[in-house]
């Protein structure tokens, strides 16, 4: 069957908009009208296209009933999932440093650097993840394969801390050989298997972490009314999960490491992580799927290289039939909707130009369809948002570190309980599980007075009220260290770097951990319901993925922030130390705190311009409708 035109630039006396920008707006906005459909279509790896997002089973037929499936049951087996993929995930983050240093004799710098690593890959690597997920697997299978990785990482690390052969000798290593690394050293084979199975770990959680909240909310039917409300309620509960894992790995587990040793530590994160992944495979029959679309970075690739290939061809030319779609309501990509044309990146839409020497079986390398084209756009737009969250990242991944060399020298009794200084971290968890339990019946009400939006605050409001206040968070972090500092000095502790001073609390920190609870909250949760809704159908998985690139960002940003300051501000020959040296009582945590503060200044400033910029994408097919109604028809004319 040949192609069918519906509009052709010959029938009309306006001519398209030119690539080149020299027609007016009125007359830009008017391309979205040439378009054609075809019957013909050859997709890449020889797929069709499908009912949009119909949910389908686990063998990928269509569910008759939706009844029997989803909603906030299947949720529960997956919040659990999560919520041991966090258990182990802080429990490690946490635990690791102290393990490195204590254990494998590496100093708190390297051991921090290190771990910082591990928190990088491990979210840097979560696009590898999504993008399986997304092409092939589909989000449960990625699940089910990489939870299983993540448990056998586990299970190297408990294997490492409770077998002597992995580990150095601990004869004659008092807390004087540790401060001065007369220790002996990890060998280099044992500290290879100890990466080796860190990382094995963290591409578990790369797998997981990009799927398991997308799963999530497929288990929700779109097309209910109150759709919107229990999409956000389930991220909030998504995170509420999170939360609930760091805190029983930063009480629980330390709790155990602290009575029992690291072996039963690591023991018990690899037994949560079998339990929860039991229970995730018995909720199979429950859960709702997406089909995979395919490769994405094939449509993304064919995109590029038809708009390339395309380049100077003119949307006035007399070969411009229209812009290329399939017919009908679907799609040509498996497991997606159609997507309206918009006018951002006009010049990408020149991989869905058709023109007569194209022919009626179009080669997709050449001719893309709409959706397709707005895939790539979509994407593109997408990244500035994530972007301005690496910062936040920053200061989470400081904050896990650094704080705890801070907690050494504090005192960290509550009355007659003397609690570890590993379960500090416990606080920001803590905070963030009041603040969400209180979110609906509280920060709503009244947000929603201010904003007039019906659920308190947009996407990106909360995204910007998160990074506001983490600016407040590291501030504070800045000024307290600098007393801290002048204090050990003024009392005579500044050699004494890992003993406590009586007079000084630890719960001090609370405050920068407070805060920092809070802008987590609304920062991470806002950025994950934004990505999952704008995302395009079938890269959902890639779209949560953002999220936890920019998280892996952090942490890497991080590290060479560290190594940059420790080789600028340091001069061993001169005896200098620098701002993070080992010993933190003649080092500078504060200037570092402050540094990060003005950071988090700029880069507010720039997510303010880029949020009030952008569009959503339901407002943005909103004006599109109203721009079809008030231009009068093409025929009319």
């Amino acid at each position: 069957m040949g192609t069918r035109e519906i509009k052709s630039p010959e029938s009309v006396p306006e001519t398209p908009a030119s690539f080149a920008g020299t027609s007016s707006s009125s007359q830009r906005k008017k391309l979205s009208v040439f378009f054609i459909e075809s019957d013909n279509r050859r997709m890449a790896l020889g797929r069709g296209y499908t009912g949009g997002t119909t949910p389908v089973n686990v063998h990928g037929k269509p569910i008759t009933d939706l009844s029997k499936t989803g909603g906030w049951i299947a949720a529960l087996f997956i919040f659990g999932n999560e919520m041991a993929e966090r258990m182990a995930y802080f429990g490690l983050s946490v635990n690791m440093v102290t393990f490195m240093f204590y254990v494998m004799h590496k100093s708190f710098t390297d051991s921090s650097n290190a771990v910082n690593n591990f928190l990088g890959i491990s979210q840097a690597s979560s696009v590898l993840g999504g993008f399986i997920a997304d092409a092939y697997l589909g989000r449960y299978w990625t699940i089910a394969i990489f939870t299983t990785l993540y448990l056998a990482g586990l299970t190297g690390i408990t294997l490492c801390a409770t077998m002597n052969v992995f580990t150095p000798n601990q004869d004659q290593c008092d807390r004087l050989s540790l401060l001065i690394g007369k220790c002996e050293p990890a060998k280099s084979w044992q500290m290879t298997y100890l990466y080796a199975v860190l990382y094995l770990t963290g591409f578990g959680a790369a797998g997981i972490r990009p799927c398991v909240s997308s799963f999530g909310a497929d288990q929700f039917d779109e097309r209910s009314k109150d759709y919107k409300t229990r999409l956000d309620r389930f991220f909030n509960f998504f995170y509420l999960s999170v939360t609930v894992g760091a805190i029983v790995a930063f009480t629980l587990v330390v709790y155990i490491q602290m009575q029992h040793g690291w072996g039963y530590a690591f023991g018990a994160l690899a037994i949560a992580m079998g339990i929860s992944n039991m229970l995730f495979f018995l909720g199979t029959p429950l859960y709702r799927h997406r089909l995979p679309g395919g490769s994405p970075l094939t449509r993304v690739a064919q995109v590029l290289v038809a708009a390339f290939r395309k380049r100077n061809a003119n949307f006035s030319s007399s070969e411009f039939i229209g812009l290329y779609e399939v017919p009908g309501k679907h799609s040509a990509i498996k497991g997606s909707g159609k997507i309206t044309h918009t006018d951002d990146f006009r010049c990408l839409d020149k991989a869905a130009l058709q023109l007569k020497e194209d022919g009626i079986e179009p080669n997709p390398w050449r001719l893309c369809t709409v959706t397709q084209v707005e895939e790539v756009k979509i994407l593109i737009k997408l990244i500035p948002i994530p972007a301005y969250t690496i910062m936040l990242n920053v200061i989470l991944t400081e904050f896990l570190t650094l704080s705890v060399q801070q907690a050494y020298t504090l005192n960290t009794h509550m009355g007659n309980l003397k609690l570890p200084v590993t379960c500090m971290p416990v606080f920001p968890g803590l905070s963030i599980f009041l603040i969400l339990s209180l979110y609906y019946s509280t920060f709503v009400p009244l947000s929603r007075r201010i904003t007039g939006h019906p659920r308190g605050a947009s996407q990106l409001q909360r995204v910007g009220i998160g990074l506001a206040v983490s600016i407040i968070s590291v501030a504070w972090a800045g000024i307290f260290e600098r007393y801290r500092r002048n204090y050990a000095i003024k009392h005579g502790y500044e050699a004494s770097f890992l003993s406590p001073m009586p007079n000084l609390s630890a719960f001090w920190l609370l405050i920068q951990y407070c805060l920092i609870g809070i802008a987590e909250v609304f920062c991470i949760v806002g950025l994950l319901e934004f990505l999952y809704e704008e995302a395009p159908d079938a890269m959902k998985s890639i779209g949560s993925a953002y999220a936890a690139l920019a998280g892996g960002l952090g942490c890497f940003a991080a590290s060479i922030l560290n190594s940059i300051i420790k080789s600028v501000t340091g001069n061993p020959e001169k005896s200098q130390p620098s701002w993070l040296s080992q010993n933190i009582n003649t080092g500078r945590f504060d200037y570092l705190y402050w540094l990060l503060a003005v950071l988090s200044v700029i880069n507010f400033c720039a997510f303010l311009y880029s949020a009030l910029r952008y569009k959503y994408r339901s407002e943005q097919k909103a004006e599109i409708m109203e721009n079809k109604q008030n231009t009068p028809s093409m025929d009319a004319k």
